[in-house]
């Protein structure tokens, strides 16, 4: 199918799923148009119905009953799929695109933790932020008014730092965590140049819309990058746009001939984002409305999200339907990594 008319879309400069998306839509050359404000105000004057729950970017997708208002980047990137086959982030071996949809839930659930928490946690980014998000919506905001809304995004933002799981307690483990992940894609982009081979996935993206903000927009995690990993940094500026990049099938490397260093980044998914996922899953079912686990050798304790959970049961779910050479194939890669304790046959 040949795209007609530009995909419509409302993002936010300051949000890194909106990146993500803006990157996808430039490798895999579709047109797009968007706008940059806020999707309640957009749905309002186009008559759509708000998507609940209201994130971005937002896109405006044309069905049969007029346009429709859709969020949450994942499932929106099989859509552009179905729409579109050209220039396909997602691997046609099964095995491998299980590992993709791996790194990009890893990315979407876990590293958007030290975004937030090195966002509103330090001081000096707190304060950054609360200056630049203002004007990311309207660079010609008054003063007064830049200062009201300045202070109450930051108090809003800074008290809800619990939510992803953001205290005293747990900042040396977000802290130690986002320096291996950083010593992980220094050593893995060292043998190529993107996460599963020479063409980047749907992980890839998930990675770099992170990455935009805590390379380029907040400076404690932005200088911790350029002192731990360079290779990072330069690869967020290659991945903001890969549209003249000609990818080939024989791009995509199989698990099997892997670099050793992929699993470095398996072992961050096992060592962190697993217990967490465990956890917060537990929690879900017993009607919890927070949860407690150790993570690193620390106590750590967030609001429960059944989002969260369910993105467990898709992971899991992925992963019984492979076959069982595809599984075999996927076990020996996550073998000791710990990301085993998440995915199950039950």
């Amino acid at each position: 199918m040949t795209q007609q008319q530009p995909i419509r879309l409302v993002g936010d400069t300051g949000s890194p799923y909106t990146q993500k998306m803006l990157a996808l839509l430039r490798y895999r050359r579709l047109s797009y148009a968007i706008t940059w404000g806020q999707p309640e105000q957009v749905c309002d004057a186009l008559g759509v119905e708000k998507p609940r729950p209201g994130l971005l970017p937002t896109f405006l997708f044309e069905e049969e009953n007029g346009l429709r208002a859709v969020t949450d980047s994942t499932p929106i990137i099989r859509r552009l799929e179905k729409m579109v086959s050209s220039r396909s982030v997602l691997p046609d071996d099964p095995a491998l695109a299980f590992i993709d949809y791996l790194i990009e839930d890893f990315a979407d659930e876990w590293c958007t933790k030290y975004m937030f928490h090195y966002r509103w946690y330090p001081k000096v980014d707190a304060d950054n932020a609360g200056t630049l998000l203002p004007y990311s919506f309207d660079v010609s905001l008054p003063k007064d008014a830049h200062d009201q809304l300045k202070q109450w995004v930051a108090e809003r933002q800074i008290s809800r730092l619990y939510v992803v799981g953001s205290n005293d307690t747990t900042a040396p483990v977000i802290d130690a965590s986002y320096r291996r992940f950083l010593a992980a894609m220094e050593n893995h982009l060292a043998h190529q140049k993107f996460m599963l081979g020479n063409r980047p996935g749907a992980g890839d993206f998930g990675l770099y819309g992170q990455l935009t903000q805590l390379v380029g927009f907040d400076p404690t995690p932005r200088a911790i990058a350029h002192e731990v990993s360079p290779r990072t940094v330069a690869w967020v500026d290659h991945m903001d746009d890969q549209s003249g990049h000609e990818p080939k099938a024989q791009d995509w490397v199989k698990l099997g001939d892997q670099p050793e260093s992929l699993r470095d980044l398996m072992q961050e998914i096992g060592r962190v984002y697993a217990p967490a996922q465990l956890a917060n899953a537990q929690a879900v079912q017993a009607g919890d409305k927070t949860w407690e686990s150790e993570i690193d050798g620390a106590r750590w304790t967030q609001q429960t999200f059944s989002y969260q959970a369910k993105c467990l049961a898709w992971t899991n779910e992925r992963y019984r339907a492979l076959s069982d050479v595809d599984r075999a194939a996927v076990d020996k890669l996550l073998q000791g990594t710990g990301v085993e304790m998440m995915l199950s046959l039950a």
